[in-house]
């Protein structure tokens, strides 16, 4: 990795001779050889022709909802159920393809459930859908040990949390205002990212692959950065009693978030993307308050002002950063 950057580095400085960038980017192993192509090529079109037959299959019944019978619905529907964990049995679990297989079966799953809902109109609430979607794949996520999957089951969750929120307002409405939903979205996929960091740390093999536990914690900052501004914008007038309490719990909860998660990737984990995601929720917060206060005496003065700390925090959030690269693949 450092001989690479090093090799980057000649190039931005034109100390490789013009003409021969490709040849110093092969040497020092950059450059993609057609065997890695191969294998992403590959990799990609497993992975979209299982979102395109896990689509396939929808659309084909919405299509034909009238001119099906119900009894053809549902068995093409577990017909595909099938045929996908028969490929994953003989593919077998420890291949990719046997991989994907589970999760098309997973995808056919969802159409079965909303069929069921549609023929039958049993009045269960949209949530209920995502709900025992995700808790009837649990066993299959498990099995496949594949991170994407296990994304696919956590997306399914927070989808229902979220449209059970919208349709009740949820039991923490007196304490948490308007702002319920993003509470419990914020505890649960929190939760899950403790469970994956503890769980990649403990050596669980399939949890390794940084991008997956990234979307994680992306999810979580965003969740943090938006209670955060809540709080900062929130109308005071607006804002009594249990408002006021709601906006300290986020300011609190964030004082919270922003240095654990800076102690935790730069210390233990040390991901740089992570901590990008940190330094921008840290610009946008600051200069969001900022922006209140100043914005609140003087517009065409604080306007400026406020720019000028833009520019100026988003800099040294970049120096702070490259300092980062370095310390990180010391």
């Amino acid at each position: 990795m450092e001989s690479s950057n090093i090799v980057l580095d000649w190039i931005a400085q034109g100390r490789v001779k013009a003409g021969h960038e490709v040849i110093a980017l092969d040497l020092a192993g950059i450059q993609p050889k057609a065997a890695q192509w191969r294998r992403f090529i590959d990799q990609m079109l497993l992975w979209c022709g299982v979102i395109a037959l896990g689509a396939a299959l929808i659309f084909f019944l919405a299509y034909n909802w009238q001119t099906m019978g119900r009894f053809a619905k549902f068995g093409l529907a577990e017909a595909a159920i099938v045929c996908a964990l028969i490929a994953c049995w003989k593919l077998g679990l420890e291949s990719t393809a046997g991989k994907a297989s589970l999760l098309l079966a997973s995808l056919f799953t969802g159409a079965l459930l909303a069929l069921v809902g549609q023929t039958y109109q049993t009045g269960a609430d949209t949530y209920e859908l995502f709900l025992v979607w995700a808790i009837a794949i649990t066993a299959w996520v498990l099995l496949a040990q594949l991170g994407a999957m296990v994304l696919f089951w956590l997306g399914l969750v927070n989808l229902s949390v979220l449209l059970y929120f919208h349709t009740f307002g949820g039991f923490f409405g007196l304490l948490f205002s308007s702002s319920n939903q993003l509470w419990a979205m914020l505890i649960l996929n929190a939760v899950a990212l403790l469970m994956w960091e503890w769980l990649r740390w403990r050596g669980v093999r399939y949890l390794q692959a940084r991008w997956s536990v990234r979307v994680v914690a992306t999810l979580v900052g965003v969740l943090a950065t938006t209670l955060m501004l809540e709080a900062i914008l929130s109308d005071g007038d607006r804002y009594r009693q249990i408002g006021q309490s709601a906006n300290l719990l986020a300011i609190l909860t964030y004082l919270v978030w922003a240095p654990l998660t800076l102690w935790v990737y730069r210390r233990k984990v040390k991901d740089l993307f992570v901590l990008a995601g940190l330094v921008l929720s840290l610009i946008i917060t600051f200069n969001a308050w900022l922006a209140r206060e100043v914005l609140s005496h003087s517009e065409a003065a604080g306007f400026l002002l406020v720019g000028l700390m833009i520019i100026g925090s988003s800099a040294l959030g970049g120096i702070w950063l490259k300092k980062m690269v370095k310390e990180i693949q010391s």
